[in-house]
């Protein structure tokens, strides 16, 4: 339809009274159209959708996308306009945290100042926005409140976060002692700017022609480091050159570094100060466990980081110190890199768990008392590490208690308000009228946010009840993870294609529980889904990956075949099993191996014996290969219950045997 026919039929939109539902509203058989619009931007035909949407469940989104297609152009009154017409929306959200990321981006501080506090849900780039504005205007308390998380990270994160990082040097509430221990991790990064910045107002100034003689050759200042004066310049520089020279190579920087301390030790003065020698081992321990993948783990990671305490240690540090000492069972060194994370940290259910497991191997009854009395809280939960927990304390794990595979009884009043609920409806209007699914999972994830802010678990239980029951399964996961009060694992835990699912794991000699755990963490049973690297399917199964199965099976291969359910599952299932094989027999080798493929898992089996496989997977190098095989395997605990084959996750995972 023509914008211009647009106009004519503005005029006949009929008005809706909802009532106490918006079952009848009927905004919606215009969004795909309006989306379209947007997608060509023709902002005339957006404005006529805008007057043809009007007052209806989708009224925001014309003005939405009209509004975002020059972001920029915005002013903050239009955006605070928008917010204030459709409040506790999540394209209201959306729209205030894409505009303050947007000025913030064009330095346009101001903007986002007068925004700021209509940005409620914010993410990591957006909430550093939000502190770059306040930083900006003089606020300096409020641009803090991002400093733990950017301050002295040295991982990946968002650009604008990186900004922040950079100017909240200047914040007049940011210490020197505070500019000194990013000093150091910038050090070690190499981030040239950062360490211009932050030496100069510490009084130590480094110029670029430093920094730059030093990248082009770290060996040749070591040469020449005995004859430079003795000054916190000369020292920040050690540190600089042997973070160049441990990113060549860690083994070169921990010889020069052993060189320099032997050295130092016949001499009346030192030239290493003790921050510099212990921040230098620091920086030796991170490199080591950066290569782990490619050199396999060595303890002496653990002994550098021992080296390098009595000094502040970011997260990304203490992690790597943690990993290394677990791996190799040294549990005064785990006792030692948990303390050294921060307080709400050390809380986490992960940390709380491998602190345990530490005070369980001490020779003092009074911490092995106090580890099973850590279990027994953990085990309250049903999580990776609660149903680790619950195996130390003799307890199953038993899907009855949460209702087995009944699913949950919804009270009338309760089905009746899932309808009344303006977030509910448009999720499940965007749903059934076929839209983008990103439209759809945006708006259902908001509503059950809104109703977890209001701790509503009967409203959410109901709604992921509609969800299940019209077999739009990852949002009624989405939803049953998402409150304290769920009472049925059919919604958190539903089983779709059981007999498929049975039959082919069988047939391939592999457990169902297993390949339900792989296909719930895989695609939460969408089976359209398809990642951003070409895995398709319930099992995710990559092109490639499918023509080795096809191949092995005896079987032409069909891209539209491999990707269709049944087929899927008998391909994921016998890839499963094949990879099985290929590791041992051991399922959470061939877990990790289904993420990152069979010759990373067998890179960090252990060399030199057996491993318990806890150990094993909180070591995987691999973040997300390391995440993936937890959920696994607590998925697949929870289905081995539900199916009726209880087998406990330690069961499960056993021990992972040293490489061949």
């Amino acid at each position: 339809m023509s914008a211009a026919g647009l106009s004519q039929v503005a005029c006949a939109q009929p008005t809706t009274s909802y009532g106490n539902s918006y079952q009848q509203d009927n905004s919606v058989d215009y969004f795909t159209l309006a989306a379209q619009a947007a997608d060509r931007r023709d902002v005339n035909a957006l404005f006529n959708y805008e007057q043809l949407m009007s007052g209806g469940l989708f009224a925001m989104y014309p003005t939405y996308w009209r509004m975002n297609l020059d972001l920029e152009a915005q002013s903050s009154a239009a955006v605070s306009q928008f917010v204030r017409q459709y409040p506790n929306t999540v394209m209201a959200e959306k729209l205030v945290a894409d505009f303050a990321e947007t000025k913030a981006a064009s330095g346009d501080h101001a903007s986002v100042r007068q925004v700021a506090n209509l940005v409620t849900n914010g993410d990591r780039s957006e909430r550093c926005a939000v502190a770059l504005g306040f930083n900006s205007g003089g606020d300096t308390m409020r641009a803090l409140a991002e400093k733990s998380d950017v301050w002295l990270n040295t991982l990946k994160q968002p650009a604008l976060c990186d900004q922040l990082a950079t100017e909240l040097n200047n914040n007049r509430l940011i210490s020197n002692q505070d500019r000194a221990a990013r000093l150091k991790r910038m050090l070690r990064k190499g981030k040239t700017g950062d360490i211009m910045a932050l030496s100069s107002r510490l009084g130590t100034p480094i110029p670029y022609s430093m920094l730059s003689e030093i990248q082009l050759n770290p060996s040749a200042y070591f040469g020449r480091f005995g004859m430079q004066p003795n000054n916190q310049t000369n020292q920040y520089l050690y540190l600089y050159a042997i973070g160049r020279l441990a990113e060549k190579s860690y083994r070169e920087a921990a010889l020069q570094l052993d060189f320099d301390i032997k050295q130092d030790n016949q001499r009346s003065a030192k030239l290493l100060n003790d921050d510099t020698r212990r921040y230098a081992y620091r920086i030796l321990g991170v490199e080591r466990m950066n290569h782990t993948t490619d050199d396999g783990f060595s303890a002496e990671a653990i002994d550098w980081f021992r080296n390098s305490l009595d000094d502040d240690f970011n997260f990304e540090e203490a992690e790597d110190y943690a990993k290394a000492a677990i791996r190799f069972s040294r549990w005064d060194d785990v006792i030692e890199s948990i303390s050294q994370m921060d307080a709400e940290t050390q809380k986490l259910n992960q940390w709380q768990y491998w602190l345990a497991r530490a005070y369980e191997q001490s020779n003092n009854s009074s911490k092995r008392n106090t580890a099973k009395k850590m279990y027994q809280y953990l085990a309250k939960s049903n999580d990776y590490y609660g149903l680790m927990a619950k195996d130390k304390v003799g307890q199953r794990f038993d899907a009855r208690s949460l209702g087995g595979s009944n699913l949950p009884n919804v009270s009338t009043a309760d089905k009746a308000r899932v309808l009344q609920d303006q977030h509910f409806a448009r999720a499940f209007a965007l749903y059934n009228a076929d839209a983008s699914r990103a439209y759809a999972n945006r708006e259902w994830n908001w509503a059950v946010k809104q109703a977890r802010d209001n701790r509503d678990d009967g409203l959410i239980i109901a709604a992921a009840r509609q969800a299940h029951d019209m077999g739009w399964l990852d949002r009624a996961i989405y939803a049953a993870d998402n409150t304290d009060r769920i009472n049925s694992l059919a919604l958190s835990h539903p089983m779709p294609h059981q007999d498929a699912v049975v039959r082919y794991s069988q047939s391939a000699g592999i457990d169902p529980a297993w390949a339900y755990g792989i296909m719930r963490q895989e695609s939460r049973f969408v089976t359209s889904a398809r990642s951003n690297v070409g895995a398709s399917g319930l099992m995710q199964i990559m092109p490639g990956t499918a023509k080795y199965i096809a191949r092995n099976l005896g079987e032409s291969y069909s891209a539209s075949r491999a990707n269709s359910g049944d087929t899927n599952i008998r391909y994921g299932t016998w890839y499963m099993s094949d990879i099985l094989g290929k590791l041992n027999y051991q399922p959470v080798l061939a877990t990790a191996g289904y993420n990152a493929g069979p010759n990373n898992a067998k890179r960090w089996q252990p060399t030199y014996g057996p491993l318990a496989a806890d150990q094993y997977v909180e070591s995987i190098a691999y973040p997300e290969t390391r995440n993936y095989v937890k959920h696994v395997m607590e998925n697949a605990t929870v289905y081995s219950s539900l199916l009726g084959r209880t087998k406990s996750i330690s069961e499960r995972m056993g021990t992972v045997p040293a490489a061949l």
